[in-house]
């Protein structure tokens, strides 16, 4: 049985026509077919419901965003996010295509009003919050539409569409009946674990900005003696990053504290508590308060007095995942291993 899929094509209008043809053209030659917001009055409340129905009924939805955020509800929502956030809440299976930052793209098409540049981050960031595609061209849209819909139906097949005249026996009727059945248990599932997966990475957001927000200042010293040591100031965030590392199996304070002096002057720190103990027990002390961190349950000889430290599971997920987020929310996150400019 020939089977096709409805695919709903959403994005703002003027300035994404010939990406949007593109997105259209390929769903076409694969044999789908296409259904977009331009096929009704975007701006006419009382057409939002048809708009609903027809996301509804939709197998896959697919969300193009270029630099403008587009026209807005009376809510202040934008058509296209509240498309995006409709299509979440059917369950509909959503691939997202955001243009890369470096992509060549006329002036003339990118939002300069501060608020709704300011909607616009808010809304990149809440498409990314799911594996996307970036795009440079036109072309280079087409291919990913392609690829992404092609693998979306292998892993996820939806209920899709048949010519009546091709379902030709009660046995195969109620083979489909039990395998839509399925599929919309599968679907619950799949969004269960989408929506707990989304809870991970906006905790994950959350710390992480915590962490970039927060400031420690300290001296660090090269001999035996404080005295003339240079202050040096670092970020939570910068901070955790120089130590992570370590810590993925475990590592003790001092090895923390050596870690850090590291990443910020380079060799030229003593062995021995490089800076003083009770900061680097306020540090760490820090990072058990975000979770990021716990006591390590390795054994250790009974002489051993250290105290040792591992990462928790959400302290893996932020070694694992900031670098990603950093660079799509431009957070520095440089660690200079020279001495700081006097």
């Amino acid at each position: 049985m020939d089977k096709k899929y409805q695919i709903f094509v959403s994005s703002t209008y003027e300035d994404l026509k010939e990406e949007r043809d593109q997105a259209i053209k390929a769903i076409l030659e694969m044999g789908h077919i296409p259904v977009g917001m331009e096929m009704f009055s975007a701006a006419d409340e009382e057409q939002w419901q048809l708009i609903a129905r027809q996301i509804e009924a939709t197998d896959y939805y697919i969300i193009i965003v270029g630099h403008r955020y587009g026209s807005e509800t009376r809510e202040g929502i934008s058509y296209t996010e509240k498309e995006f956030d409709y299509a979440k809440t059917c369950g509909v299976p959503t691939l997202g295509f955001v243009i890369d930052d470096s992509a060549l793209w006329p002036a003339d098409r990118i939002d300069r009003d501060s608020k709704k540049k300011n909607k616009l981050d808010k809304f990149k960031s809440k498409v990314k919050a799911k594996l996307v595609q970036f795009w440079n061209t036109k072309e280079d849209l087409h291919g990913k539409i392609s690829i992404s819909l092609i693998k979306s139906m292998s892993i996820n097949p939806r209920i899709g569409w048949a010519r009546a005249d091709e379902i030709v026996s009660l046995d195969m009727t109620k083979e489909i009946t039990r395998l839509s059945s399925e599929n919309s248990e599968l679907r619950n599932k799949n969004k269960q674990l989408e929506n707990r997966q989304v809870d991970e990475i906006d905790e994950v957001r959350e710390v992480l900005n915590i962490l970039n927000l927060n400031e420690r200042t300290y001296k660090i010293r090269e001999g035996a003696s404080f005295e003339g040591a240079d202050s040096h100031t670092r970020t939570l965030l910068q901070l955790f990053s120089a130590s992570a590392p370590n810590l993925i199996s475990e590592n003790s304070t001092e090895g923390v504290a050596q870690n850090v002096a590291h990443s910020i002057v380079g060799t030229k720190y003593s062995n021995f508590w490089p800076f003083g103990k009770v900061k680097i027990e306020h540090l760490i002390a820090d990072f058990v308060a975000l979770d990021l961190v716990e006591t390590s349950k390795k054994k250790h000889p009974v002489s051993d007095k250290s105290s040792y430290w591992t990462l928790t599971k959400l302290g893996k997920q932020l070694n694992k995942r900031s670098r990603r987020i950093q660079l799509e929310e431009g957070i520095k996150t440089s660690i200079d291993n020279t001495e700081d400019e006097k």
